[in-house]
């Protein structure tokens, strides 16, 4: 008998037996069922390249290695593709430097949200709260410019975040068609 008959008795004895097994745990293992059948057939065509199989002393065991090297590489290259499109999506976003339409739209809400929230503040507390966080100046040269103590400008700036931050984030905030709208919510200690 040849050396291909020889193999081919052996596949059919030693390794078919334990196909149905392969492919159950392939399947446990949360590979697609497209892909079992492709990794069982890349296994049998492995197999059909052996030049000498008498060194294959658990044939069941050297199936099953075979079919977990041959998933492990077909996962390495499905997440190498997944990278790929990822990286062009991510490179396509960052060409274009214009938010998307949903992303203004989101944008220009937020900022009516802030603008209402700021109508709610006193007209020092909202000039204090902006030149602090728009502007970026430090507590000291705020008070400077307006000449009030450092210690007043902390204490409005304090209590005008948490104003602002509360009625962006409270659930029953008023809308920006509300008939509260200008009424001052900043609470006195």
């Amino acid at each position: 008998m040849t050396q291909r008959g020889e193999l081919a008795r052996w596949v059919g004895a030693q390794i078919l037996p334990h196909e149905r097994d392969v492919r159950l745990w392939l399947q446990r293992r949360l590979v697609a069922e497209g892909d079992v059948e492709d990794i069982v057939q890349e296994c049998y065509c492995q197999f059909a390249q052996l030049s000498e199989f008498s060194h294959i002393a658990e044939p069941r065991a050297y199936f099953f290695t075979t079919a977990r090297h041959l998933a492990f590489r077909q996962l390495r290259r499905a997440a190498v593709v997944r990278m790929e499109a990822i990286s062009d999506t991510i490179r396509d976003e960052l060409q274009n430097d214009q938010p998307s339409p949903e992303q203004a739209a989101v944008a220009r809400e937020e900022l009516g949200r802030v603008e209402e929230a700021l109508k709610t503040l006193s007209a020092r507390a909202r000039r204090i709260f902006i030149m602090r966080r728009v502007d970026g100046l430090s507590q000291k040269e705020i008070a400077r410019q307006l000449g009030v103590s450092e210690m007043v400008v902390e204490n409005e700036a304090s209590r005008s975040l948490r104003a602002v931050l509360k009625l962006l984030t409270d659930p029953a905030k008023p809308t920006m068609a509300s008939p509260t709208k200008g009424v001052s919510r900043v609470g006195k200690r």
